[in-house]
């Protein structure tokens, strides 16, 4: 069973995802209203994902994402961050931060239970409707970067393919009928892509290609 520790200022806010989460099977084993206590919980009960609020006071979620699941944490617990807020500074700074995922509150009850599901299963994801307009801000407030040849030497050509259509918000199916290749196949190659770069999951691998200079914004 998936575990899920909630992350939200308001209760109610909680005590709804929790309702829909558990109706589909998903085990609720932690609640905080702030960054600090999500990082005691989260650490104490080890789940499979954290659902992040961004804004909350007492301690953000961004700082509590860096905490939990940024750059050099041994043992990180996936974030997915679901937040109010659209394209602005929380998103990216949770991205840079370690989430695995973003959602926008507002979205649909099972989009909600399959986000934590899928950011559970290590693959990540952004809401389909900013999936494009986030990589493309993103990648845009990065700004340019010198590619970095190791990066490069370690993915083959193809493996090099793929990721230049993941960075586009291709999702595998897409990915697939541009390359002429079976969607298992485009699961296949992210997964030895992400074994390789050492990124946990899709969006972390759009992260990775960004800061290593593999893919280029706007190219």
């Amino acid at each position: 069973m998936t575990r899920v520790v909630l992350v939200d200022d308001q209760a109610v806010v909680r005590a709804g995802f929790a309702v829909i989460l558990q109706s589909e099977g998903l085990e609720v084993v932690g609640e905080a209203s702030n960054g600090a206590d999500a990082v005691r919980v989260a650490r104490r009960e080890r789940p499979d994902v954290v659902c992040m609020d961004v804004r909350m006071p007492g301690g953000d979620g961004i700082t509590a994402t860096r905490e939990l699941a940024g750059p050099g944490v041994v043992d990180p617990v996936p974030v997915l961050v679901v937040s109010t807020f659209d394209l602005d500074d929380y998103v990216f700074g949770a991205l840079e931060a370690g989430a695995s995922g973003f959602l926008l509150k507002d979205a649909e009850p099972d989009v909600l239970v399959d986000a934590v599901r899928r950011v559970a299963a290590g693959d990540g994801l952004v809401d389909q409707a900013l999936t494009r307009r986030v990589i493309d801000e993103f990648a845009r407030r990065r700004g340019p970067v010198v590619a970095d040849p190791a990066a490069t030497g370690l993915l083959t050509a193809r493996e090099q393919e793929i990721v230049a259509l993941l960075c586009r918000g291709s999702s595998n199916a897409e990915i697939a009928a541009a390359l002429f290749l079976e969607p298992s196949t485009v699961k296949s190659h992210l997964s030895r892509i992400m074994t390789k770069t050492g990124a946990r999951d899709r969006v972390q691998l759009v992260v990775w290609a960004y800061d290593s200079g593999m893919v280029v914004p706007g190219a």
